[in-house]
């Protein structure tokens, strides 16, 4: 497996890793996948996975929905739950993720914007009881998170649990929860949608609409591994179809193409500007 990596923005590319995440430390790191679905890591994310894996990285996959709305048959509705998490086993150990490595909050589908939060109305802790403690306690260093684009009402929770709770687990707060930890980079990956406009950094280049800022491009036995490991949750073939047949267009020439929008989850106001445009304002 060979890999390239791309930053779109500013048209650059490297065969080091540390052009997707800037200071990479090999067996210092600890990339975290936030993944709505079980699946769903595996479709936006795979190739990162596999590269941070290859560059020595340990990398930890948070579920954080436990599947039950993914049966196509009426058969399986009270047992869907738990065969999902066998294929989960199976999908992410032909990746190379230790089984440890895979954390589940079992939080029913298309639910997952209710458990945001700490202390709930429902009397409840949400995510971020959850979320910060592991966070710390794994010593994460890098967050990829899904589109929270008009993909899915779960995709839009969990993006927001790993882009808000993120930048916390390095914030010098709740001290019991754990040592600090830093986040350095901050993902957004696709499972389907394109990323959005407002969030867009390049426009009309080479004659398309990009609005990626990253990418990993790969030798296509990657793709091919990641085919594998989708191969395994059989329960969702009629679910995911559609999804599996859009790879093809990852393919070209050998190669296949993944792309990330990398985000700063803290955007502080910068008052110099202003101070330059209102001084022109007569």
């Amino acid at each position: 497996m060979n890999f390239q990596y791309y930053n779109l923005h500013g048209r650059v590319k490297s065969q080091d890793i540390s052009l997707i995440f800037p200071g990479w430390e090999n067996e210092k790191e600890t990339v975290v996948v936030f993944s709505p679905h079980d699946d769903d890591a595996i479709l936006g994310a795979g190739y990162i996975i596999l590269a941070a894996l290859k560059n020595g990285g340990r990398v930890v996959v948070v579920i954080v929905c436990d599947g039950c709305a993914g049966y196509s048959s009426p058969e399986q509705k009270d047992t869907i739950v738990n065969i999902r998490r066998d294929e989960t086993k199976d999908a992410y150990r032909h990746l190379g993720i230790k089984e440890q490595d895979v954390v589940r909050f079992d939080i029913p589908d298309f639910s997952a914007i209710s458990y945001i939060g700490w202390k709930l109305s429902s009397g409840i802790e949400g995510t971020f009881k959850k979320t910060i403690p592991l966070l710390r306690k794994i010593g994460a260093t890098r967050i990829l998170v899904p589109n929270e684009y008009r993909e899915h009402i779960d995709h839009l929770a969990v993006s927001w649990m790993g882009k808000f709770d993120g930048p916390q687990a390095g914030d010098d707060i709740l001290a019991d929860w754990g040592t600090i930890s830093r986040i350095k980079t901050f993902l957004e990956y696709s499972v389907w949608a394109d990323f959005s406009p407002e969030d867009m950094i390049l426009r009309g280049w080479m004659d398309s609409f990009i609005r990626a800022n990253r990418a990993v491009k790969a030798t296509g036995d990657v793709e091919e591994k990641i085919f594998q490991s989708i191969r395994k949750f059989k329960s969702q073939e009629r679910v995911i179809a559609s999804l599996v047949d859009s790879r093809r267009h990852r393919n070209s020439d050998g190669f296949c193409l993944e792309v990330y929008l990398e985000i700063d989850p803290r955007p502080f106001l910068d008052y110099r500007p202003y101070w330059g445009f209102i001084e022109k304002i007569k």
